[in-house]
């Protein structure tokens, strides 16, 4: 039997979680930026399976029912909201599939809703509705445990987690937010005492994800562990952030100046030292619900794996630059010696 989250951390475990579903199926073709909705689940279940089964290959020990960005709001952007409970229920039954062959966590997931207006009392209860109808499903469907993620501010996260232990019949609940450019929570809230309250409220797990990288999330994860009793989650975005631009939404394109979020990112993606960083920042300050979030690929989500200690199948085809000919130790033909040098020496 597939040993549960809370047991997990119990027993001193970190867990691995790769997300990042939408981002690699826009580059894949298959899901719309700008709308972001996982269309794909209905038109192509088989390449999410698929997807599934990379990341867990890969090294994730949880398959993520690909619903975020699935609920009743945004599928009424893209006029398709009478599929809703079609597109939650049919990724929620494809992950627990995938779970069940791979003995692995399934987790069902909320996000942040368009909608949401903490001043507008038919829009929270709207918004309401909407997480209470995606944690039933998640339920109903055998979730082990719920997301709720990339919140901007307290106030909609705890909404999220409110649905959770209202309807989620005890499942465990993992909240998470998404810092801005700023260093507080849009109501002004430091992300300590944020992670601190959603944790009172009865999170197992609260942090971080999305929005800011590597280098520009790990403040917030030593001020959260600061804060913070138990588990802690960080999910950053897989680009090179900085305190200049400290989001994806502000990044611009080196040459012609414009932004690049959502489809114009590639040049700023993470390298693997930067995960590395991260990895090894979560191990020094006790961050044991690790993962990676927009950006996200399998050849990431392994490379995370093996610095956290653990040995995911994907290692087996680890690099090892010791045997291409460019960088091999070993004595080459004249002839390849001298294609090795005309690449490593470019003239003047």
């Amino acid at each position: 039997m597939t040993k549960g989250l809370l047991q997990r951390f119990d027993d001193g475990e970190t867990l691995l979680v790769g997300e990042g579903y939408l981002f690699e199926f826009i580059r894949r073709g298959y899901l719309k930026s700008g709308a972001l909705v996982p269309e794909v689940v209905i038109e192509h279940p088989e390449l999410v399976q698929n997807m599934h089964e990379e990341f867990v290959h890969a090294g994730s020990e949880v398959v993520v029912a690909f619903t975020y960005y699935g609920h009743r709001y945004k599928m009424n952007v893209i006029g398709r909201e009478d599929d809703v409970e079609k597109l939650n229920r049919n990724s929620l039954r494809m992950a627990r599939k995938v779970a069940n062959a791979t003995d692995t966590l399934m987790a069902g997931d909320l996000s942040n809703i368009a909608l949401f207006d903490p001043n507008n009392a038919e829009a929270i209860e709207m918004t309401q509705a909407m997480f209470k109808e995606q944690v039933i499903w998640a339920k109903e469907e055998g979730a082990d445990y719920i997301i709720g993620e990339t919140f901007n501010s307290f106030h909609e996260a705890s909404l999220a987690l409110e649905a959770i232990k209202q309807y989620g019949g005890g499942l465990p609940a993992v909240v998470t937010m998404a810092p801005t450019s700023k260093k507080t929570t849009l109501e002004g809230m430091p992300f300590g005492e944020a992670c601190r309250k959603l944790k009172d409220m009865g999170a197992a797990v609260a942090g971080v994800n999305c929005s800011r990288g590597p280098r520009t999330m790990v403040p917030f994860l030593k001020e959260m562990r600061q804060a913070c009793t138990g588990p802690i989650a960080a999910l950053p975005v897989c680009y090179a952030t900085t305190p200049e631009a400290p989001t994806i939404q502000i990044l611009k394109d080196r040459n012609s100046g414009k932004f690049c979020f959502a489809s114009n990112l590639a040049q700023h993606h993470c390298s693997m030292d930067e995960i590395e960083y991260f990895g090894q920042s979560c191990k020094e300050i006790g961050v044991k619900y690790i993962g990676l979030c927009c950006g996200n690929s399998s050849e990431y989500t392994r490379h995370l794996a093996e610095i956290l200690g653990k040995s995911p199948p994907s290692l087996r085809y680890k690099e090892d630059m010791s045997k291409h000919f460019i960088f091999t130790g070993g004595k080459l033909s004249d002839y390849y010696e001298t294609v090795k040098q005309a690449y490593l020496n470019p003239d003047d």
